[in-house]
């Protein structure tokens, strides 16, 4: 896979790289790493609250003619 950087873009990972002793390489892989886990924190986070409101479904009624 190839990925084309815009040359901003390059020059800040560069920086940053060297401060971290790392190379370009890990912090992209890093940055994907973070890109993929926020989705899924989501999903997860989406999926629950689904369950919330139809398990919970007459309760929260309630709660709302309270």
């Amino acid at each position: 896979m190839n990925v084309r950087i815009p040359a901003e873009l390059d020059r800040q990972l560069e920086k940053l790289a060297a401060a971290q002793h790392v190379s370009k390489h890990a912090l992209l892989l890093q940055g994907a790493t973070l890109v993929v886990d926020r989705y899924s924190r989501r999903d997860e986070i989406e999926s629950g609250l689904q369950f919330v409101l139809t398990h919970d479904a007459e309760l929260l009624q309630r709660l709302e003619d309270a």
